[in-house]
């Protein structure tokens, strides 16, 4: 991981001169997947650097320990061995950037990726009442602290939606600065919801308070929503992320979740973070996709990279 923003007193003023202009958003947005392409061993280098990135998720109420242990196998075999052989990559030790689950698998995730070999890959744990963040604070709190004490590494907590929708940012300032604490050395990522946060404009105050109170990464969705991660959100708050950095030199992590599924997607995210934020933003330490079914679709175009045709269901093993 990156350097760890310590975060920064709030700033109202700030949030004052917040001016969104919604149809630039949305002309900028439009260029991403239509007007940047990369394709043969460029695109297979670049879905190989997305694997790195991606957060290989499972949050359904029947996930059990036989299900996240295959996804922890998963991690730390993303892509098949003859594949990567053939694309000279067996040596970089390629993995996924971190396996993500619900509270109470986070030492399920710790005992299956020991007995992987994966003992390096982080373990991502949801908390403070995801998806919702409907449960006292705190009971939020205690479920980051029995989080980190299982063994993750890094928590996605859901901010307080209510607070928002009221514009009330220091009332959202002071309970992710607790959550911040109560993580203690983990990482935090900062689930801010847009989908229910109603505007373009409460997306960015959001994202600037989140920074401000200590976030290592700021996340669109919690992927419950209706709607998720979408690109003019995430030029939002990816313009957050630089303003942030401008004012005050540190860097805050990005992570899209919700509805990225496809190889060509990935290769969209990619850019727009070149483009937004430069390189430093193209590793994982500080960009990061949560998806559960994104690597299927990345392995099974650099199937069809390495032997010229695209993989039956068999041939792929379960991500």
């Amino acid at each position: 991981m990156a350097a760890r923003n310590p975060g920064c007193e709030f700033d109202a003023g700030w949030l004052e001169n917040v001016h969104i202009n919604l149809p630039g958003v949305k002309r900028r947005a439009e260029t991403l997947g239509t007007k940047r392409t990369v394709k043969k061993q460029w695109q297979a280098a670049w879905l190989l650097r997305a694997v790195t990135c991606i957060d290989l998720t499972t949050l359904s109420g029947d996930d059990t320990t036989t299900n996240v242990s295959r996804l922890c196998f998963k991690a730390k075999n993303p892509v098949r061995y003859d594949l990567l052989k053939a694309m000279g990559m067996l040596e970089q030790g390629i993995t996924v950037g971190a396996v993500c689950v619900y509270p109470n698998r986070v030492g399920d995730c710790v005992k299956a990726l020991k007995a992987a070999g994966g003992e390096h890959i982080p373990v991502a744990s949801v908390a403070t009442g995801f998806p919702t963040g409907q449960m006292p604070l705190k009971t939020r709190l205690e479920e980051i602290r029995q989080a980190v004490a299982d063994g993750a590494i890094e928590i996605d907590i859901v901010i307080n939606r209510e607070y928002a929708l009221s514009g009330n940012w220091k009332g959202i300032y002071e309970e992710v600065k607790l959550m911040r604490e109560a993580c203690g050395e983990a990482h935090m990522k900062t689930i801010l919801a847009t989908g229910e946060l109603g505007s373009m404009a409460n997306v960015y105050k959001a994202s600037l308070v989140c920074m401000m109170a200590g976030a290592d990464f700021i996340k669109t969705s919690t992927g419950k929503e209706g709607v998720n991660a979408t690109f003019p959100v995430a030029l939002v708050m990816v313009r957050a992320i630089r303003e942030y950095y401008q004012r005050t030199g540190y860097k805050v992590g990005f992570k899209p979740a919700g509805g990225i599924r496809s190889a060509k997607d990935a290769c969209t995210w990619l850019a727009l973070m070149k483009e937004e934020l430069g390189d430093d933003w193209l590793r994982p330490d500080l960009f990061r996709i949560g998806a559960s079914s994104l690597l299927t679709d990345i392995e099974r175009q650099l199937f069809h990279f390495v032997t010229g045709r695209y993989a039956a269901a068999h041939e792929i093993p379960m991500a």
